[in-house]
């Protein structure tokens, strides 16, 4: 059976697309093929990759007119199942199942909730984009054969629509991250991480007003949301405090997570980030690293229910720095907090598990 995976927006190596999803698929015995942006046509993980040039300037010009292409290249592969992992893809998906093909529609986000925040679009308009997407998302979900879903709130909203819903959290490989048998042998910096998208709304600004005062260092690791957000931060005065890493690969991750003494995700209580379930989070804890963590009733759940970190209120400094220095104060509790999320990740919240109802999901529909 031939499988095709769609996006127009991630990389070619995205971790959940290629990496966790057409990795699990490969090992099965899937021939899986996969349409990526601006890459060359490649093998990757046993995957054929097949890049597709995006050329149009702006989000609109792709939207309308770089989908076509992709939707082009997806009839040339012409596969038995395609899974898409955007919502501009939704037309496409529709299309391909008006030729007789089986289509799954992968949504790794809130996208309603979600434009709500979207700063590019003007404010009077956000919740009326936002309002009448979501007619037209759920009108689209009842067309294809399955959903999978990134978190159990999406698939709550979902399951209505269209009965054939399967909710794969986005956890941690294990085998990537779980490469340390005793965490006491490390020896630790003062420093804490941060890795992923840079922006005030992700906490940005307010991790480094909490560590401003502290013998600590902020590892601020990824890219700026926008050019804004980088002025943003160079204009505080602790900004010397911080080690600006940029992007980096997995390989350094690891070295990074391991030397350092506590995960940060202190996201603000955005629509799109109350029942969101962040990868880093569960990174953190598979690396052995103790969690500060926004107090979100879903994230308390995971973190507290744990005890595996500290949960706190992302708008308040103060708190994220008693936080810090409670860390600081409490290397041995730390560490403990450190196994107890790292034993969590084994035990549930790991990939492994999760590809199974992925496996699951491509058995069913090819009866």
């Amino acid at each position: 059976m031939k499988i095709c995976h769609l996006t127009s927006v991630h990389k070619y190596n995205d971790t959940r697309i290629t990496l966790k999803e057409c990795s699990s698929l490969v090992n099965e015995n899937y021939q899986v093929s996969l349409i990526a942006p601006n890459t060359e046509d490649k093998v990757f993980n046993g995957i054929h990759v097949y890049g597709v040039n995006n050329t149009y300037k702006g989000r609109v010009r792709r939207a309308l007119n770089f989908t076509k292409d992709v939707y082009l290249k997806a009839l040339e592969i012409d596969a038995d199942i395609y899974h898409f992992h955007d919502p501009e893809l939704i037309y496409i998906g529709i299309k391909l199942k008006k030729k007789g093909k089986k289509v799954i529609y992968d949504i790794h986000e809130d996208v309603p909730r979600q434009i709500v925040s979207k700063y590019w679009i003007p404010k009077p308009l956000r919740k009326i984009i936002s309002f009448v997407f979501e007619k037209y998302e759920n009108k689209s979900v009842k067309k294809m054969d399955a959903l999978v879903t990134a978190t159990p709130y999406i698939m709550n909203r979902f399951i209505k629509h269209n009965s054939k819903v399967v909710n794969i959290n986005n956890y941690p490989i294990m085998k990537e991250l779980l490469y340390r048998q005793d965490s006491k042998s490390v020896i630790k910096k003062k420093a804490f991480t941060y890795i992923g998208g840079i922006s005030e709304a992700r906490g940005s600004v307010n991790m480094i007003k909490a560590i401003s005062e502290l013998d600590a260092t902020l590892k601020l690791a990824g890219n700026f949301a926008d050019n804004n957000e980088k002025i943003k931060l160079d204009e505080l005065n602790s900004w010397e405090k911080v080690d600006f890493l940029g992007f980096i690969d997995r390989g350094k991750i690891k070295e990074i997570l391991e030397t350092s003494m506590a995960g940060l995700v202190i996201l603000q209580p955005k629509p799109n980030f109350i029942d969101s379930l962040p990868i880093k989070m569960f990174e953190y804890m598979a690396t052995g690293l103790p969690v500060i963590a926004s107090n979100f009733p879903l994230w308390k759940n995971i973190v507290e229910g744990n005890n595996c970190g500290i949960c706190v209120d992302p708008l308040n400094v103060d708190e994220i720095t008693q936080a810090i220095q409670w860390v600081l104060k409490n290397p041995e509790k730390a560490t403990e907090m450190g196994e107890n999320g790292r034993e969590a990740v084994r035990a549930k919240y790991n990939w492994e598990s999760e590809s199974e109802k992925l496996i699951s999901l491509y058995k069913g529909l090819s009866l």
